[in-house]
């Protein structure tokens, strides 16, 4: 059974940092590009950020771009999203997701992603 599991989420004031991790199991992910999306209340998902399979390729929305970094573990099965100087305008229930195809660079397009995560919620107060 293929499963994302977002955690790290959390409660922090403006200009704080959080990491979220996102461990992928029941596949062989390490083959697939994954991707980062946020979804705040009454707002359509989108996009954050995305690395590809090799993690060697990294894209951000302009949003982030500077403050969040996306990795990926040793074992490429885990992803990561380093977010620094948060604003309240991040706040969000953040989701990691994998491509639908393997070997890809990775793509800002939701239709793209297969499977997803429970989501995560990250709070920044003001």
């Amino acid at each position: 059974q293929v499963q994302l599991v977002e955690s790290g989420g959390g409660l922090v004031q403006a200009g704080g940092s959080l990491r979220l991790s996102c461990a992928a199991s029941g596949r062989i992910f390490s083959s697939y590009a994954m991707g980062w999306f946020r979804q705040a209340p009454g707002q359509e998902r989108e996009f954050v950020a995305t690395i590809s399979w090799r993690g060697t390729v990294t894209n951000y929305a302009d949003s982030v771009k500077d403050r969040f970094t996306i990795s990926r573990g040793n074992a490429k099965n885990t992803v990561y999203l380093q977010m620094n100087s948060l604003k309240p305008e991040d706040t969000a229930v953040y989701y990691c997701a994998a491509e639908n195809r393997p070997y890809g660079m990775g793509s800002s397009s939701l239709g793209l992603y297969e499977y997803w995560g429970q989501g995560t919620q990250v709070t920044v107060s003001s």
